[in-house]
């Protein structure tokens, strides 16, 4: 697809980050969009910027939980209403919220919500959105999985499990779309974007819908080992109380929007440009590449404590969409 003039675009959470980053400039080059979230603070904010850029461009925001099967149901007939159409062109499956890291000994209904938003939330879509795809003349889904679809980690000392299971299937059910859709549906096309460390608000977003006040909800003994790991990274943080490992943790994630090597716009960028090219496959950030070929050259070593530091990879390798 060269050209989204007066194209009709879904993307999920378009409130901040690479999804209000995508609405914009697909606002810029002409084409109508339909953006959801659930945080409406965050998505007004995308319209209203939205109706800066090109006020004759169509631009709907609605409210919609994509870990809620009936949410995204609503929406899709928000979209169908709304936009006066029976089809869409452009998918992008985007939405997700960071959480869940524990399994052996975290809290199941943390995990279970982020799984929900983070995998359901794709898939459920793509069931809902794929008649409009597929009755459209040009269609394409972009499914927004993350360096954490071929690495379940962020390195040593922190567990990263649901999150990474469910990046992993997003991963895998767009991978196994290329054939389906080349048998049923040639002119539809797929896409998987695997973003490193993006400059998003993801951290932040997913403590104001996990309703932790933005608490990393982390056991003593989970600030145990991350104080540990930073102790043998060589971090003075030797006499630091589990309240100052939480203060430090809530610095992270700012530093994680606010230091990030590739902003939001620029990942927007590179993901439209991926879809331009017809590319089924979509690093975002040097920081991807450079551990897509660690990980592909070292397979076995890759969940070693030491992986990152041997293998010379630079900066966060964790959450990305939102």
């Amino acid at each position: 697809m060269k050209d989204f003039k007066d194209k009709i675009a879904v993307v999920t959470g378009g409130g901040t980050g690479m999804g209000r980053g995508l609405v914009l400039q697909l606002v810029q080059a002409g084409c109508h969009v339909a953006t959801c979230d659930v945080l409406m603070d965050n998505l007004n904010e995308t319209l209203r910027l939205a109706n800066e850029v090109d006020p004759d461009v169509k631009v709907t925001a609605h409210t919609c939980d994509v870990g809620i099967e009936e949410d995204i149901k609503r929406f899709a007939e928000e979209v169908r209403e709304q936009h006066e159409t029976d089809h869409i062109n452009l998918l992008f499956n985007n939405a997700g919220i960071g959480g869940g890291g524990g399994f052996v000994n975290g809290p199941r209904d943390q995990w279970e919500r982020t799984f929900a938003v983070c995998w359901y939330g794709v898939y459920w879509s793509a069931r809902e959105f794929m008649p409009m795809l597929v009755a459209s003349e040009e269609g394409h889904m972009i499914n927004t999985s993350s360096v954490n679809g071929f690495w379940a980690s962020l390195g040593g000392g922190i567990s990263h499990t649901a999150y990474s299971a469910a990046k992993f299937a997003v991963k895998g059910f767009s991978e196994s779309l290329i054939t389906d859709l080349r048998l049923n549906a040639p002119h539809v096309k797929v896409s998987v974007v695997m973003p490193g460390h993006i400059g998003t608000s993801i951290a932040i977003n997913s403590a104001r819908i996990l309703g932790n006040d933005m608490e990393p909800t982390l056991s003593d003994a989970d600030l145990e080992r991350i104080k540990q790991t930073w102790i043998d990274q060589g971090l003075p943080v030797h006499n630091f109380t589990p309240d100052q490992i939480r203060e430090r943790l809530r610095e992270r994630r700012n530093d994680f929007r606010d230091r990030a090597p590739t902003t939001a716009d620029q990942a927007a960028t590179i993901i439209l440009n991926g879809v331009r090219e017809e590319r089924w496959r979509i690093l975002v950030g040097d920081d991807a590449h450079r551990l897509d070929e660690a990980v592909r050259e070292a397979p076995e070593e890759a969940y070693e404590p030491d992986f990152t530091q041997r293998r010379r990879l630079l900066g966060s390798m964790s959450e990305d969409e939102d």
